[in-house]
């Protein structure tokens, strides 16, 4: 890993807080394509 020296603080916290971010984004999307896989199936049981 390189050398951050005294900006290694705010490097690694925006690093962490863009990882959470992201993970969070693909948590939403995969519940998102759930309940989307749900109703479509709702929808087509009822003809």
């Amino acid at each position: 890993m390189a050398e951050l020296g005294r900006h290694a603080a705010p490097v690694l916290a925006a690093w962490s807080i863009s990882g959470v971010l992201i993970v969070g984004l693909i948590a939403q999307t995969l519940v998102a394509a759930s309940r989307a896989r749900r109703a479509l199936e709702k929808v087509e049981r009822r003809g």
